[in-house]
C-alpha cells in the first residue's frame, strides 16, 4: 500500500482506467466476444488494459501540466 502512495496522480487514473478496461474485457470474453483461445484472451486483456492505460495517463498528464502552467502564469489584465 505505501508503493501506491508514491504513484503519481496520472499513473493512479491509469491504472484505475486499466483495471476498468480489464474488467470489461473479461465480462466481454465471458459473454462470448473473445475465442477461448488462452493467447486470445491474453492478447485482449493487454490491449485494452495497456490502451486505456496510455490514453487516461496522457490526458491526466497533460491535464496536470496545463494547471501548473496556470498558476505560474503572471495573471493576465481582464478587459470590462
Amino acid at each position: 500500500m505505501e508503493k501506491l502512495k508514491q504513484l503519481s496522480g496520472p499513473v493512479k487514473i491509469g491504472l484505475i482506467a486499466a483495471a476498468i478496461a480489464i474488467l470489461l474485457v473479461i465480462i466481454g470474453t465471458l459473454r462470448g466476444n473473445v475465442p477461448t483461445n488462452p493467447l486470445s484472451i491474453l492478447m485482449a486483456l493487454l490491449i485494452g488494459g495497456v490502451s486505456w492505460f496510455v490514453v487516461a495517463w496522457a490526458i491526466a498528464t497533460a491535464a496536470r501540466d496545463v494547471e501548473s502552467d496556470l498558476a505560474e502564469a503572471p495573471d493576465a489584465p481582464t478587459e470590462p
